[in-house]
Order: C-alpha cells, then structure tokens, then sequence
C-alpha cells in the first residue's frame, strides 16, 4: 500500500489508476479506523480496480469548544489494518495540502446544513461539504463510499454532487453496530463502562419507534416520544435532538412518510449519533 502526502503524488497515482479504465474507488475518512470503516473500503474493492482511503481530520469542521485538539489520531494502527484488507494507497496530507494559503471559496448546502446536527453545531457542515468537495476534485474517483451512520451529512453530499454536477456516483454503506447494537464510531473509545453500556440506549431507542411504525403509528410526535422515554430511562438527559424525517429529503413530518428517525445525544461527554430508516 502506497502512502501519498502531497497533490502531485496523488495526481500522479491518480492518473496511473485510471489507465486503461480502471476504476477508482475513494474512503475519506479522519482516520481512528475501525470496522465500520474497513467495511466501506470492501464494500469499495467490490467493483473497483483500484481503492484509495485519505485520513485528515478537517479542522474546519469542528467548533471552538469541539474536540480537534484531542481527536484520535492513530495513523501507524489505521495503515496496519488498511493493509490486512488490501487498501491499494492512503492519501495522508497535511491542513496545507488541503488549504493552501490565500483561499476564499467555501462550499455550503442549505438549507440542509443548518437542520439537525447543523442546528447545535454551527459552520460543521459547511467544512463537512468544502473539504469532501476538495477531496473528490483532487482524487477524481468514480465512486466514493460514505457510512450510513452519519446520516445527514450522506444525504448532503449527495445534494451537493448532484448541484454540482460532479462527476462521482456517491455510494452510502450501512451501519456496523456492536452485537448489543451501538453503532460503531471513532468517539466510542471516549466512554467509560458505564457510559458505554448507557450508549445502548440510542439503537433501543430507534427499535422502539420502529416497531410502533410498523404498528400503524404516524404520528412523528409519538413516534419520537417514545423514543426519547427510552433514552431518558437509560439516563441519558443531554438530548440534541429525537426527530423523523423524509428518507430522502429530511424534510419534517407530522404524518410520516417513508421516514428516518436521527438521534444526536451526549452519553457522558461524549457526542453520539445513530439513525433508522423506520419503514425498512
């Protein structure tokens, strides 16, 4: 597996993957690695040729008060397991690599980045969709892969690519989840024993709302009243938000229609997400 830092390697790297029509697969990620991230990468290797993982934790997407400083960063670790699954190169850039100095132009996708996550964290996802935008233009893949998990920001890209008319099919990939159900994130490592055990109660949550849909419940409001009963009985009181929206549009409803259902809630200190599509 190759290691690419700078933009002529990767242009260079690029140019050769795509020879006689290879197909290029791309994982942006901000490294951290865990399963539900190698599942993107197989998911990848499917149908392309040639796959390519960047790590680069984007500091224009994090708040004052977030947590850039104290992100993980585990690159020795992240290479180690790219390589047992055959990632062919990792794309590793410094901020000015990505941001060289002088720039002026930011990408935003509203009004869906300021719903939902964009609400309590201002400005995230206008780094979110200005970084992923310089990423694809840079690695120019025909597809690039995208956890279900993060639920809103997949639906943004998506609109993004399509306002933009970038050339790349936007590929989401389902959830990993523990066997007690916690979604797998890069954040669980932040929780104690007892918060982690606490964390359950997000896809318990979810599961409720679903078996009351499937019910015959249609009502949003009910449907996220239960679901927040469930978080409250666990302890978990710092609730951002409990909401059902449109599986395509996130537009809200008061009588669902095909709908997801996203929590946001702090477990501890630690800010956790997960979502379910109700009707599936």
């Amino acid at each position: 597996m190759i290691v690419i830092e700078d933009r002529q390697s990767l242009d260079s790297w690029v140019e050769q993957s795509r020879m006689w029509g290879g197909k290029v697969g791309f994982i942006p990620t901000m490294g951290a690695l865990h399963e539900g991230h190698l599942a993107l990468v197989r998911e990848a290797k499917k149908t392309c040729t040639q796959t390519i993982v960047s790590i680069f934790v984007n500091p224009t997407q994090f708040g004052p008060e977030e947590d850039f400083s104290q992100y993980p960063r585990t690159f020795e670790k992240d290479r180690a397991l790219l390589e047992e699954i055959a990632c062919d190169a990792v794309f590793l850039p410094s901020p000015e690599v990505i941001y060289p100095p002088g720039g002026q132009t930011y990408v935003a996708v509203e009004p869906l980045a300021s719903q939902l996550c964009g609400a309590s964290r201002p400005g995230h996802f206008q780094g979110v969709a200005t970084v992923v935008t310089i990423l694809l233009n840079l690695v120019r893949p025909h597809a690039a892969y995208f956890g279900v998990k993060d639920y809103q920001q997949l639906t943004l890209i998506k609109q993004m690519v399509r306002d933009l008319a970038m050339a790349v099919e936007v590929v989401g990939v389902p959830i990993v989840r523990e066997e007690d159900g916690l979604a797998l994130s890069s954040r669980n490592r932040y929780l104690t024993a007892k918060e982690r055990q606490q964390a359950t109660a997000l896809y318990k949550a979810l599961l409720a709302a679903q078996s009351l849909f499937k019910n015959g419940e249609l009502k949003a409001i009910k449907l996220e009243k239960a679901a927040r009963k469930i978080l409250y009985e666990s302890g978990i009181e710092q609730i951002d938000y409990v909401e059902v929206r449109h599986r395509k549009t996130l537009a809200c409803q008061l009588s669902v229609e095909d709908p997801v259902m996203l929590i946001a809630a702090k477990v501890g200190k630690t800010r956790l997400i997960d979502n379910m599509v109700l009707s599936t």
